[in-house]
């Protein structure tokens, strides 16, 4: 048997316990539903080990979750009977946290939220929730599969250091023990542990025992007591939720497991609840989340929903059942028809793995569907009218990624997409709404794509759209320019950018406006070759355009090419872009293009011209202090 070691823990872990026992005091007693899931988690580990090796049940195969507490001692114990922890694994898991989620949770606790005890259990890091209400912690724990003298005890007080030794422990599985502080005390009842209980883990498929009371008579009569006895009882409904039929199961149910499986503290904005028959037979419980996680951005953190077969737990985050841009959702599925060991490999080749993830994306879209018809129902409250737009702010950029990613389901991806435009600046307008304000004679439905709404607003070339009073989309969302280049038309009308080809209105122009254009072109023939001929080493081409009012000059791209935010956005991200020069569109009409003509300075105005055109959609001029000199010696 090893000597006690004493081991610092990760830097990291010493913050977040500074955090945690002096900034958390609200709601605490979320650390139980923390510690209760946490060894729901252990026996659930224990099931699936199990599959290829029965050994590990130890002739005890019927998993429990026990909680008891000692009033004397002031202690409140957490016992379960899952897959246990060898000594290395107690130092790993109990002294470190690998979790990238750790820094930004303890920035969120150290901002506007750091009061609340909620977050914990979000940035898995919810094993420390139980120093909000005790000021040590003892930790006594064996692995399945060893033997009994290789347990191990770990301890803190939660500071900057650990105790860990060895010890005896016939039983695997693993305790934790809180020792209560003073305030705590109120945990030492069996009426609050149970109706905490019911609260958050009642879903829980595992019983949660805990110690029958019974009433004690005084001596001589003189009242009496309510005491501990020997024999355990569940205290939760201990079957899966999602198993129930859906009539016995209570909004405030559906929520708080969402809550257990998220770790999210808000109630979810819509769930589906469905027992699927057929070829393939499986039930899904699916959520969407009211917030985005702060990991919805990092590629490395796989996502995706539970997977059961046949109430057996396989796997967190099984990302072959929803296609990714649907990663956001949270939930159960449980199948019928997988087998027991089903791996992730084997998830990607699955033929029921497909019809179920075809049929759970199909539910999710309906969900999204539904909340944005709510919007348009009158009869609707003022909270549920708002849930599309929540929904959208949190998750619209996502969900336009699926325009690349699920061909099958494209056209109802384009009626949920929702975008600024020139009307409005919140995101709220479905390309439907865009169709059915369209001017008479429009053609097309007419979007700009810019790194910032200030930029797209702005951008010079609006101007005509502006002054026709025509609407356009305003797309700053950086994966806008990618996802558009899968949607090219919405029931049957053409999407067109407006800084892409030569301007053509088509019928919304009149015949005396096309003349005016024409004859201003051929009049400005001269200046127009002296424009290509400096500026040929920037421009593609030169040319007049329409487009343009109070703007002298604007840069556009041809049909089909690369959008200059698109180019700019790939070279940021390290990747080779083949490099293209744009078109220089110039207004004939404005002062400055007519003071081209006959300039002694025609070479430093054209590439001032081209360098401003640059800056307005959110560029950079090639050499930034050759047109600081330019400009300079014009000013002069």
């Amino acid at each position: 048997m090893s000597q006690k070691q004493t081991l610092s823990f990760q830097a990291e872990v010493a913050q977040l316990l500074h955090l945690v026992t002096h900034s958390l005091y609200s709601n605490k007693e979320i650390f139980l539903r923390e510690l209760i899931s946490n060894a729901s988690d252990a026996c659930d580990k224990l099931r699936f080990e199990a599959l290829n090796n029965t050994g590990l049940y130890e002739d005890v195969p019927n998993l429990e979750v026990r909680v008891g507490f000692d009033k004397e001692a002031t202690t409140l114990t957490i016992t379960d009977n899952g897959i246990g922890l060898s000594e290395q694994e107690a130092i790993d898991n109990l002294g470190t946290i690998a979790k990238s989620g750790t820094r930004e949770f303890m920035n969120r606790l150290s901002g506007d939220q750091k009061a609340d005890a909620q977050l914990i259990g979000q940035f898995g890091v919810g094993f420390y929730s139980g120093f909000i209400v005790a000021d040590k912690i003892t930790v006594e724990s064996r692995r399945a599969g060893l033997k009994a003298d290789e347990g191990v005890r770990w301890t803190s007080v939660g500071a900057g250091d650990f105790e860990v030794e060895s010890i005896s422990r016939p039983e695997r599985g693993t305790s934790v023990t809180l020792h209560l502080r003073e305030d705590a005390a109120d945990y030492l009842s069996t009426w609050k542990l149970k109706s905490i209980i019911n609260k958050y883990s009642d879903h829980i498929s595992l019983p949660i025992l805990m110690r029958k009371e019974e009433w004690k008579e005084g001596e001589e009569g003189k009242g009496g007591e309510m005491v501990l006895t020997d024999e355990w009882e569940t205290v939760n409904q201990a079957s899966a939720l999602w198993s129930r039929p859906k009539k016995d199961i209570s909004p405030e149910q559906y929520q708080e497991f969402y809550k257990q499986i998220s770790h999210d503290h808000e109630a979810p904005l819509a769930w589906a609840h469905n027992r699927v028959e057929g070829s393939t037979e499986y039930i899904q419980l699916l959520y969407i989340p009211s917030h985005a996680p702060f990991d919805l951005w990092n590629r490395e953190k796989a996502a995706g929903v539970k997977l059961y077969v046949k109430r057996v737990f396989i796997m967190d985050e099984a990302e072959a059942l929803l296609p990714t841009y649907l990663r956001f959702v949270k939930g159960v599925i449980d199948s019928s028809d997988l087998p027991l060991n089903v791996s992730r490999e084997l998830l990607q080749e699955s033929r029921d793995v497909k019809a179920i993830r075809e049929g759970s994306t199909k539910r999710v879209l309906g969900m999204l569907e539904d909340l944005a018809r709510l919007e348009k129902d009158e009869s609707t409250s003022d909270e549920d009218k708002g849930k599309y737009a929540k929904f959208y702010a949190e998750f619209g950029t996502v969900l336009k990624e699926g325009l690349g990613e699920d061909f099958p389901n494209r056209e109802r991806l384009a009626k949920l997409l929702r975008f600024a435009s020139t009307t409005t600046d919140t995101p709220s307008v479905s390309l439907a709404d865009y169709k059915a304000r369209m001017k008479e004679g429009q053609e097309a439905i007419y979007y700009i794509t810019a790194d910032t709404m200030a930029a797209a607003k702005n951008s010079p070339q609006l101007e005509v759209f502006r002054k026709k009073g025509i609407e356009v989309l305003l797309m700053t969302d950086r994966v806008d320019e990618w996802a558009l280049n899968y949607l090219h038309e919405f029931d049957g009308t053409p999407l067109q950018s407006v800084a892409k080809g030569a301007v053509d209105l088509g019928k919304l122009q009149d015949e005396a406006e096309k003349k005016a254009a024409e004859e201003a072109a051929e009049a400005f023939k001269p200046v127009l070759e002296k424009l290509r001929e400096a500026l040929k080493d920037k421009a593609q081409d030169v040319r007049v355009t329409s487009r343009l009012v109070d703007s002298p000059a604007c840069l556009v791209v041809s049909d089909g090419g690369m959008s200059m935010q698109l180019s700019r956005m790939l070279k940021q991200a390290g990747q080779k872009v083949p490099e293209t020069k744009p078109v220089l569109e110039v207004n004939a009409e404005h002062a400055l293009v007519k003071k081209l003509e006959g300039s002694a300075h025609f070479e430093d105005l054209a590439h001032i011209l081209f360098d401003q055109a640059l800056l307005a959609e959110g560029g950079l001029p090639e050499d930034p202090a050759a047109y600081v000199k330019r400009v300079n010696a014009l000013l002069v």
